[in-house]
């Protein structure tokens, strides 16, 4: 098995395999931002940190339910005194975990043009990505007390160097692949024939990818890969095949997508023998009006109904929460 980028689909012989016991799990991470506006340009000010206050009611949501989240932590977070304040006994006292998450246009050093283009950090130069990934590393180390051992890039934006830097700084797990997603048409990766199962990123075994959970649904789910990119040309089609349950896509993400449909993803994901299914949404969906997910105070109940609905459903089904340090411990090297 040679090194491959991250941008490159892995080959069979790259699956990850998990020590006997280990069974079916759910990882629940949280891309944890700043708050901008999503429809707006990327720009380097005006973001606000207002929805931390909803953190603490989240936390305890989950340490209720016996669930280790796994906090995604960008610059304005990671240097946010609050968020250290908050967060900060949880994560020493292994309630929570932190990693890293890349928004290269609030990160240091600012020596690139702000674009959608260079919104993805493994479209900048080498050494650019390296000097902001170093950064962010340390300053979750010191304000954190742990060093970051996943990673997500933001806006699930890898690049063909990012694989040998996350080694370089000993981070373990990357999960930005958001399997069966094509981001290219916006200037970022294609990740529409990556596989859901957890593989290695190299011949050494030292950096495990644990792709998003997004499965295809319905009679045609076999053909999705090749079906769903050519019907999401033309929505109509995808709206036909959808309602007549021929073929549907699914994430795992309470944003956008219904508890119904999130337990038939599961179901999916469950039969297909996925070792690591992983939850995942942003931050600022905890409080109203940050997000277009999350307008109101019903909407952030509903989110908290589909969380518990959607643990509870995976625990009838045996399947049992994990965390970071239970899969470095637990995938086979």
């Amino acid at each position: 098995m040679a090194n491959r980028s991250l941008l490159n689909p892995p080959t069979s012989d790259q699956r990850a395999r998990f020590a006997h016991g280990f069974g079916q799990r759910v990882l629940l991470t949280i891309d944890t931002e700043e708050e901008f506006d999503w429809n707006a340009p990327f720009q380097r000010e005006g973001f606000g940190l207002e929805h931390l206050s909803a953190l603490p009611r989240f936390q305890s949501f989950c340490e209720e339910r016996g669930v280790v989240p796994v906090y995604l932590i960008d610059w304005p977070i990671a240097t946010s005194t609050e968020a250290q304040d908050i967060l900060g006994d949880a994560v020493r006292a292994g309630r929570a975990e932190v990693g890293i998450q890349l928004h290269p246009w609030v990160n240091p050093p600012h020596d690139e043009e702000v674009s959608t283009a260079n919104s993805f950090a493994g479209s900048l130069p080498e050494p650019l990505e390296r000097e902001k990934l170093t950064r962010l590393r340390d300053a979750i180390a010191e304000n954190f007390g742990v060093t970051p051992q996943i990673y997500r890039a933001g806006r699930y934006g890898l690049g063909p160097n990012t694989a040998g830097l996350l080694k370089e700084l000993g981070v373990a797990i990357d999960s930005s692949v958001r399997a069966n997603y094509d981001y290219s048409a916006g200037h970022g990766p294609d990740y529409s024939r990556h596989p859901l199962n957890p593989y290695w990123t190299d011949a050494d075994q030292t950096l495990l990818e644990l792709p998003l959970t997004t499965v295809y649904w319905g009679m045609l789910r076999q053909l999705g890969k090749t079906l769903f990119p050519l019907s999401a040309k033309v929505p109509k089609v995808g709206g036909v095949l959808s309602r007549a349950g021929l073929l549907e896509r699914i994430s795992l993400t309470p944003e956008g997508v219904t508890k119904a449909e999130a337990l038939r993803g599961i179901d999916i994901a469950i039969d297909d023998e996925l070792p690591v299914l992983i939850l995942s949404f942003h931050s600022p969906s905890l409080a109203p009006g940050y997000t277009p997910y999350v307008s109101d105070a019903a909407d952030v109940e509903a989110l908290y109904d589909w969380l518990g609905s959607v643990l509870a459903y995976l625990g009838k089904r045996g399947v049992r929460p994990t965390s970071v340090r239970e899969i470095t411990q637990s995938v086979i090297v």
